[in-house]
C-alpha cells in the first residue's frame, strides 16, 4: 500500500510525501515525484489536502471507564474530596454505569481512543481483557491509584525483586497545601529509587518534578475538577511530559478539545506538546518502533483532512470527523467513506468494518460497533455514545 500527497506533520517538505507500507512496517518515506516508479497504480490511496502523523499516544486513560458521563458538582480543593462527594451525590449514576460488564466498558474505551487517531494507550488500573486488539493497549506497569485510594502503597512500591517497569500514580491532583505534601511523602517513601511515573502533578513543584521518570499532564481533567492544571512550563525543564486524556468521568471524550485546551495555556511549544503524544511517551514506554513516519518503523499513522491549513495549525485544528484512514501494524483500522472505493480496489474487505457517522461524516470502523452499542444500551440506556449508528434513527 502506499498512501499519497501527504505533509507529514513534524517532518515537512517542499514536496508532499507519500508513504510506502509494507505488511506491518513502513518501508520507505519518498516525494511524490519519484513515487511512480516503486509501486503499481492498484496499491496508491490517493488524498487530498491531507497530513499525516504517527498514531498518537494517550498515555492515560482507564479503559473500563469511559461510559461514565462527566461527573462532579462544584470545583474540588484535590481528589480525594471530589471522590468522597461523587459516591455520596452521584452514586444512582456510578452504580448504573457498573452494571454494564466491564469486557464491554473496556471494549467502548478502546473504540474511544481508536476514534480520536490514537493507536497506542496506557490502561490505569487493573488489568483489564482487551480482547484482541485493535490497537495497542499498555498495562504491564507497576499500577497504583494514590496515595489515599491505593492499601499499603509503601510496601507496594518498594516490593522486593520488583521488575524494570515502572511505577504509575496519581499525584498532586490538587490545589492544596496536602496535594503538594503528598508528592513529598510519595518521594521520602520511594526507598529503592524506583522508576516514578506522576499523574497530574497539578501541585507539583520543579524540585519535586526531579524524582519523576515522567509526568502525564490531564489539563482537560484537570480544569474540570480543579479549575487548574500543572505549571507544565517549569516542570519540562525537570522532568519528561506525556499527555493523557484520563476517562469521560472526568473529560470530554474528544483528545483534540484536550490540546487546544493545553495549546491556550502556552505552557508548551507547538513541538512540545505533539512530542508528548509521540516520542517522549515512545521514549517512556519503550515502544520505540513507533516514534515517527520512517523506515522500518512500525505503520502506526494516521492520514486527516487539513482544512485548508498547514503543518501544526492543521494538527491542532483537527476533530474526529476529520480523520481519514487509522492503520495500526499496517492494517487498516478506520477509513472516511471519500476512499471507500480505493481501499477496495487494494483488496480491502469491507465486510470487517461497520458504518457509523460522526458530525455527520461517514466512517467505517473495523468490528462490530453497532452490535457493542447494542449490547452497552442493554444494560444502561442512558449511555451516551460519540457516534451515530448509520442503521438505525437513533443519536448516541
Amino acid at each position: 500500500m502506499q498512501l499519497c500527497n501527504l505533509n507529514i506533520i513534524g517532518q515537512e517538505k517542499e514536496d508532499l510525501q507519500s508513504i510506502l507500507i509494507e505488511k506491518e512496517l513502513v518501508k520507505a518515506v519518498i516525494s511524490n515525484e519519484n513515487s511512480s516508479v516503486n509501486t503499481d497504480d492498484k496499491s496508491k490511496i490517493i488524498f487530498k489536502n491531507a497530513i499525516a502523523f504517527s498514531g498518537l499516544i494517550n498515555s492515560h486513560d482507564h479503559l473500563d471507564f469511559n461510559l461514565f458521563p462527566q461527573t462532579a458538582n462544584h470545583i474540588y480543593n484535590n481528589y480525594a474530596e471530589w471522590g468522597k462527594d461523587i459516591h455520596e451525590k452521584n452514586k444512582g449514576t456510578i452504580n448504573a454505569v457498573l452494571k454494564i460488564p466491564q469486557h464491554l466498558r473496556t471494549q467502548w474505551g478502546v473504540y474511544k481512543n481508536l476514534l480520536n487517531g490514537i493507536t497506542t494507550v496506557v490502561n490505569h488500573g487493573e488489568k483489564l481483557n482487551t480482547g484482541d486488539d485493535i490497537i495497542n493497549v499498555i498495562q504491564n506497569n507497576y499500577c497504583l491509584h494514590s496515595i489515599q485510594f491505593e492499601k499499603k502503597w509503601k510496601l507496594k512500591l518498594n516490593r522486593l525483586f520488583a521488575k524494570k517497569q515502572p511505577f504509575v500514580i496519581h499525584v498532586g491532583e490538587g490545589t492544596d497545601k496536602a496535594s503538594h505534601a503528598e508528592i513529598d511523602k510519595l518521594i521520602k517513601w520511594n526507598l529503592f529509587k524506583r522508576k516514578i511515573i506522576g499523574v497530574h502533578g497539578v501541585a507539583m513543584d520543579e524540585t519535586q518534578a526531579a524524582a519523576f521518570e515522567a509526568l502525564v499532564w490531564c489539563p482537560a481533567s484537570n480544569y474540570f475538577l480543579l479549575n487548574d492544571t500543572a505549571p507544565i512550563d517549569e516542570l519540562k525543564i525537570k522532568t519528561s511530559i506525556l499527555f493523557g486524556t484520563d476517562s469521560t468521568l472526568t473529560a470530554s471524550w474528544n483528545l483534540w478539545e484536550h490540546l487546544r485546551m493545553a495549546r491556550n495555556t502556552l505552557l508548551m511549544t507547538d513541538e512540545e506538546l505533539f512530542d508528548t503524544l509521540t516520542h517522549t511517551p515512545a521514549m517512556i514506554w519503550k515502544q520505540n518502533n513507533i516514534a515517527s513516519i520512517s523506515a522500518n518503523k512500525q505503520a502506526d499513522i494516521v492520514v486527516a483532512n487539513s482544512n485548508g491549513k498547514t503543518g501544526y495549525e492543521a494538527f491542532y485544528s483537527l476533530n474526529p470527523e476529520d480523520i481519514q484512514l487509522i492503520l495500526h501494524k499496517g492494517k487498516v483500522r478506520l477509513f472516511d467513506e471519500a476512499i471507500k472505493e480505493q481501499l477496495e480496489a487494494n483488496d480491502l474487505s469491507v465486510a470487517a468494518f461497520s458504518k457509523i457517522s460522526i458530525n455527520e461524516k461517514i466512517k467505517y470502523v473495523f468490528g462490530d460497533v453497532p452490535e457493542l452499542m447494542h449490547k452497552i444500551k442493554s444494560y444502561y440506556p442512558e449511555a451516551i455514545f460519540l457516534v451515530k449508528n448509520m442503521f438505525t434513527a437513533l443519536q448516541f
